[in-house]
């Protein structure tokens, strides 16, 4: 089995990982920025609100969560935007990407918890169900999630009996490793597909997501388990495979200039790359902190502010995660 067969079947399968409800936070196998802060759903919020100010998402557009898995992040843009400009919640159409029923399931009951009837959420299975005129798109950690080839010195891997071996041939594979100067280290599959499936599903939009990397492809493996916050590095001797297949989390490093020339290559715009710690300085986070304190005891405003400072310290989330945004006009 080639190696990007493997890990989505690890991910994806009919025991796959994410094809069941995971804690996500203290109690899971890793942190995200959803789980960190509220504010950093808020500071999306307030600029989707900017969007619609400067009339490029119309008051009656599409907001998209694309693998939401709890649907934590689009719940807090919600609440942000009914904190901001509560007008928009009336006009707005809200929608989660999510392939699997049980987390449509989970996601639906959750909304209905925190917004009763005052909300609706519509779900499909692929982008390419999804039809509109004016949408903004927004993930959080989807691109370490596809699928990838393992690379090395000309060689692609399989897997066979939980074992990892370099000795196939795959010119798409080589291609892109000499596109992106790599001798080693892992080739994402399925970035062209999804670029222009969302380029088709939508005549004008913008897309948003944060994810761990950088524009360059890294020299070396970066791929990695995680489990209980401990990282384990997949060619590690002490492991095996199989004990850790479908139980874990399995993700790598994204190269953004493989994201980038994907889109390139549908016809929609890059605008930017930039650490997450200044796309949400960008967008407004401090402000919202600002009102925060306004409005609520000391107590409260320390607690949230430490959280804040976990996504935006350099030496913490700000610096290693990234936000890449498109366009289409």
């Amino acid at each position: 089995m080639k190696f990007s067969n493997y890990m989505n079947s690890w991910l994806y399968g009919n025991d796959g990982y994410y094809t069941t409800y995971k804690d996500i936070g203290k109690g899971g196998d890793f942190y995200t920025s959803v789980s960190t802060s509220k504010f950093f759903g808020g500071s999306v919020a307030k600029h989707i609100i900017s969007l619609v100010d400067d009339g490029f998402l119309a008051k009656d557009g599409v907001v998209c969560e694309i693998g939401a898995h709890h649907g934590y992040f689009l719940a807090d843009i919600i609440e942000f935007i009914y904190t901001l400009r509560p007008q928009l919640l009336e006009s707005l159409q809200f929608v989660i990407i999510e392939r699997f029923d049980n987390l449509q399931e989970f996601q639906k009951n959750y909304f209905k918890e925190s917004f009763g009837d005052a909300v609706l959420l519509k779900h499909y299975k692929s982008l390419s169900e999804l039809k509109c005129e004016n949408c903004f798109f927004v993930a959080n950690e989807i691109f370490d999630a596809f699928g990838c080839e393992l690379y090395y010195k000309g060689k692609t891997a399989r897997v066979e009996n939980g074992k990892i071996e370099f000795d196939m041939v795959d010119e798409w594979v080589d291609a892109k490793a000499k596109k992106y100067h790599k001798d080693r280290g892992e080739i994402a599959v399925g970035y062209e597909e999804f670029a222009k499936e969302m380029a088709s599903c939508c005549k004008k939009f913008e897309f948003m997501s944060f994810d761990y990397g950088e524009m360059a492809a890294r020299p070396d493996f970066s791929i990695r388990v995680y489990q209980n916050h401990e990282v384990i590095p997949l060619f590690d001797e002490n492991i095996k495979l199989q004990t850790l297949y479908g139980k874990t989390d399995i993700t790598y490093d994204v190269t953004f200039a493989h994201i980038k020339d994907a889109y390139g290559e549908a016809g929609v715009e890059f605008l930017e790359l930039k650490p997450q710690m200044v796309a949400l300085v960008d967008m407004g986070i401090l402000q919202l902190l600002e009102m925060l304190k306004q409005n609520v005891d000391e107590k409260i405003y320390r607690q949230e502010l430490e959280k804040v400072k976990m996504l935006i310290m350099p030496n913490l989330m700000g610096e290693r995660f990234k936000m890449i945004r498109f366009r289409k006009s």
